[in-house]
């Protein structure tokens, strides 16, 4: 029977929209036209300027051809395109699939033909790449090849596509009459996992997701309008966590770098005012491990985010001395980036660096907008006790969660057993909620914000012809986090040195996933046979490192 709150009061356009961040960008344009949007060298857009390239950017796709549902994959580092490809992309109804840079052509080709990509974005650093990839690609559908040209690019010139972004863009109507989705269920993005054992899954991202992971962005951080933000973060990874949508729901500045290093850091920072960045361990590092005159002058009270390793004591403290303000968040793919977030309490800041560090190394408490962050038992659902001991697994559940896996219906279905997303990430939960991971299931590597399969690395050092025996776990690195350590079972005989199996992995993988250090021995076995991970771990620590 229906509510009486139901009766003759039906949903319609006047009282419901479906959630996108798209309107954050009509709303900005709309409010704050003149405000400064985009910085990059010499470049300045305001958020009418980005509006507008926005809409010829979606009206150029549709007159191509590419609509609801079609798959636009972009290339490009942090650089402006980025930020229009996040907006007028799924203006005209497609898809957005932004590639990881990183990747060797091989895995771009697979993306290419999974996503069923209908056109592809390239910056010129990455089209001899990107030219190998669609020579390997399996699928013979049409794919149009849009050079993204960039003047700050000082390497050699190289045309793949048929057209430049430049050119492409004035073939659309700056005044596109675009429209938001008519569900907000609809696809917004894709993004591809680095792949544990086999090829990586798509996962799909949707409307509502994406806008509320970007307003709790805001809320973690407190942004007001108008803050400063550098990006080095990749956009390429899960969508910039959502912050080209966050920073235009405050109307901020996007600060673009094309290459993410100590000096162009500090000079964006003092020279733009920045007010909040993003990054893996080794991000931050680069600052608090650079001489004191190039930090000098840095402005006290810079927002910092820090995600793929638990940040270290010195790294805390570091960060404090430039006057910095850490925030510690965990999150997946899965999860649009951060779903976390270790929260802080004023009762903190009386304790020593040493506790203070043991706190804030903890993964924390649920984003705001996401509806739970639980530690459960993986086979009963049931929550483990919050005593900082039991072992269970993170799952989450409520908005902040993937669609699903791209046409693999039953890792999709593994993934929301019993109505969780279950992440595989093993933890506990202490007395005030707070969660800590302690063990990462399939032995996932995060090296400088980067996924690395063990099982990948295993693979490539199987086939070399003196391998008997492999294994790969994580190496503590004071600069990256984690790194891939080899444990190598020879076969008799044999004479290969630590620098030859690194030589061939290094034609195998792209180079983040190489192992910095290769342990010649027998491995610990199990009686069935079954190589001893943890027992590789306590070595790990005391390998020697190889200069990769």
């Amino acid at each position: 029977m229906a509510s009486i709150f139901d009766q003759d009061l039906p949903r319609n356009e006047a009282n419901f929209t479906p959630l996108s961040p798209l309107s954050f960008l009509e709303r900005a344009a709309d409010v704050y036209p003149q405000r400064t949007a985009v910085v990059y060298g010499g470049l300045r857009r305001t958020w009418s300027e980005v509006y507008e390239r926005c809409r010829r950017l979606a009206s150029a796709l549709q007159r191509a051809g590419l609509g609801k549902g079609d798959t636009v994959a972009v290339m490009l580092p942090n650089v402006p395109p980025m930020v229009e490809a996040h907006f007028g992309i799924p203006m005209a109804g497609a898809v957005l699939n932004t590639l990881n840079t990183r990747l060797d052509p091989e895995a771009i080709a697979f993306m290419l033909d999974h996503g069923e990509a209908k056109a592809v974005l390239v910056d010129p650093e990455f089209a001899p790449a990107m030219q190998k990839a669609i020579a390997l690609r399996k699928e013979s559908r049409p794919l149009l090849v849009i050079d993204a040209e960039d003047a700050l690019f000082t390497g050699a010139p190289q045309r793949i596509g048929s057209t430049t972004y430049e050119d492409f863009l004035a073939t659309g109507d700056p005044a596109f009459a675009w429209e938001l989705p008519s569900d907000e269920w609809d696809a917004i993005a894709l993004n591809y996992t680095s792949g544990t054992t086999g090829n990586p899954k798509g996962v799909v991202y949707h409307h509502r997701g994406a806008a509320i992971n970007a307003i709790s962005n805001i809320l973690e951080w407190d942004m007001p309008k108008h803050p400063v933000y550098l990006w080095t973060l990749p956009m390429f990874h899960c969508n910039g966590w959502c912050f080209p949508w966050t920073v235009a729901a405050r109307a901020g500045v996007n600060v673009c770098l094309r290459k993410v290093e100590a000096q162009a850091m500090a000079d964006a920072i003092r020279e733009y005012g920045v007010t909040h960045y993003c990054g893996a361990p080794i991000v931050h590092s680069l600052l608090v491990n650079a001489p004191e005159a190039l930090k000098k002058g840095l402005p006290a009270g810079v927002k910092a985010m820090v995600a793929g390793a638990a940040p270290p004591a010195s790294l805390i403290e570091g960060m404090e001395q430039m006057g910095f303000d850490l925030t510690h968040v965990y999150g997946l793919t899965e999860v649009y980036g951060p779903a976390t977030a270790c929260a802080k309490h004023e009762a903190w800041d009386g304790l020593d660096i040493g506790e203070r560090a043991r706190l804030n190394a903890r993964q924390g408490v649920r984003y705001h907008l996401q509806r739970s962050a639980r530690v459960l038992d993986p086979h009963s659902l049931q929550p483990v006790p919050w005593d900082g001991e039991t072992m269970g697994e993170i799952m989450f559940r409520g908005n902040i969660t993937m669609k699903g896996y791209l046409k693999n219906a039953k890792a999709t279905q593994e993934a929301f057993a019993g109505g969780w997303y279950h992440t595989g990430d093993l933890a506990v939960q202490y007395p005030d909620g707070y969660i800590k991971i302690k063990d990462r299931s399939k032995d996932i590597i995060i090296s400088g914000g980067e996924n690395i399969s063990s099982i990948e690395v295993e693979d490539v050092l199987y086939r070399h012809p003196e391998v008997l025996a492999a294994a790969v776990v994580a190496k503590p690195d004071a600069k990256w986090g984690e790194t891939p350590c080899a444990f190598i079972e020879l076969k008799a005989g044999s004479k290969a040195t630590p620098e030859e199996i690194v030589a061939h992995c290094r034609k195998h993988l792209a180079g983040f996933k190489v192992p910095r250090a290769v342990v010649f021995g027998e491995l610990p076995k199990t009686s069935t046979g079954k190589i001893q991970k943890f027992e590789l771990r306590k070595q790990a620590g005391s390998a020697s490192a190889i200069d990769v």
